[in-house]
């Protein structure tokens, strides 16, 4: 499995212990093995062991260190797979942030790059096809080599895991490889990846309520009986395809709305002031004609860059009479390092620079390097979920005006 779409994920290394073991690098690639694997091992330690023995009873105890091979074999099926998706997306020079084996197979993550329908279908079916790749070789190897025993045993299924992860990776619906299809097709025909996201994510609901019915539902109207580790497996395959066909679906219509994420828009009005001013120089700035509020009041240091916000309720105590000899640093807070942005930033250039900040405010700045504006992370996120940002939006004119949510729920 992959995840095409381009992933906004600054500030995060490639791979630490909080992800799980780093078990290296292939092609420079990081690959990290999860510690949620270990649950599926066990489960299939625990599942197959006994059916091994009870088939192949001259095993004895044997059977579960197979059983775990058997676990050890699915690892290595999907880390080709996942290499695979990487090794194709480098052709198209995609940054890969690393690979990550899991509970439920593994992903490829990447950083953020520019797709297209085409290329999204390549890097997401190369998986698949390594897959069959695998089965294919794995099969010449059971009908001609004579293999008995452990041996035989881990061979067929070898096989069978890799052809079964191979068809199961192409239904068509996400997080499946095979929903980049559906996406990419309606993409192509619309012109808006967030579209196929979206149909390919209810393609992926879909495909859940499909096994639910073919697996649980048509055996218990049959009257047949049902076997209660198979309907596990099959709630935790369909859970884990829901969750990700809901997110997947969240993701496109989040990514929808990066176009209404405008530093210049979303900012309220600011000035500067360089940090050697009184709290007498902000109490002479204008006021706003409808609130009679000050603006925010941005500080900025010797090299004119931002580098504290003043705090508005804390220039109200202090006494008329000490304005004039009260520094304005004195009620004023530090903006992280680095927190202005250009007037001109938007959309996700934008949320993946303010995702590497400190604090929750940030300067606006012109070409010139005045503050014109302070654009605040409430108001970003607001402008993503479509929440009401209760901010500013700048009007045509330059002028502020107070956000409003329109009837059809979306903040223009």
């Amino acid at each position: 499995m992959t995840d095409t779409a381009p992933q906004a994920q600054p500030g995060k290394g490639p791979a630490s212990r909080k992800d799980g073991i780093p078990l290296g690098r292939i092609a420079g690639i990081p690959v990290v093995l999860a510690y949620s694997w270990f649950i599926i091992a066990a489960f299939t330690v625990i599942v197959y062991g006994p059916v091994l023995q009870h088939n192949n009873p001259s095993l004895g105890l044997t059977a579960y260190v197979v059983a775990f091979a058997y676990a050890v074999l699915l690892l290595i099926s999907v880390l080709v797979h996942e290499l695979a998706h990487a090794l194709t997306a480098k052709v198209y020079h995609w940054p890969t942030q690393k690979i990550v084996l899991n509970l439920w197979g593994g992903h490829t993550q990447f950083e953020s790059f520019t797709a297209s329908p085409g290329r999204s279908v390549l890097v997401a079916l190369a998986g698949p096809a390594a897959n069959f790749v695998l089965a294919g070789g794995g099969w010449l190897l059971v009908s001609t080599a004579g293999l008995t025993g452990v041996a035989d045993i881990l061979a067929n299924i070898f096989v069978w895991a890799n052809l079964l992860i191979g068809i199961f990776n192409v239904l068509p619906g996400l997080p499946l490889d095979g929903g980049r299809l559906v996406e990419s097709a309606v993409w192509k025909v619309t012109g808006s990846q967030e579209k196929g996201t979206i149909a390919a994510g209810w393609g992926g609901r879909i495909i859940v309520i499909a096994l639910a019915v073919w697996f649980v539902v048509l055996p218990v109207l049959s009257g047949g009986p049902l076997d209660m580790s198979f309907v596990l497996i099959t709630a935790l395959v369909g859970s884990f395809l829901w969750m990700g066909a809901g997110a997947s679906i969240q993701q496109a219509r989040l990514r929808g709305r990066l176009y209404l994420v405008d530093a210049a828009a979303l900012a309220e009005p600011a000035v500067g002031l360089p940090e050697s001013a009184s709290v007498a120089d902000v109490l002479t700035l204008a006021r706003d004609a409808a609130t009679g509020t000050l603006p925010a009041v941005v500080l900025c240091g010797p090299d004119g860059r931002p580098v504290a916000l003043v705090d508005a309720g804390a220039v109200s105590t202090v006494p008329p009479a000490a304005a004039a000899t009260t520094p304005v640093s004195a009620v004023a807070y530090a903006l992280g390092a680095g927190a202005y942005v250009p007037e001109w930033s938007r959309g996700q250039e934008l949320v993946q620079y303010l995702a590497q900040l400190d604090g929750q405010e940030y300067a606006v700045v012109d070409g010139a390097g005045n503050v014109t504006g302070l654009l605040r992370q409430s108001t970003v996120l607001n402008a993503i979920t479509g929440k009401d940002p209760g901010g500013y939006r700048r009007a045509p004119g330059g002028a502020g005006k107070q956000a409003g949510r329109q009837p059809d729920g979306q903040n223009r």
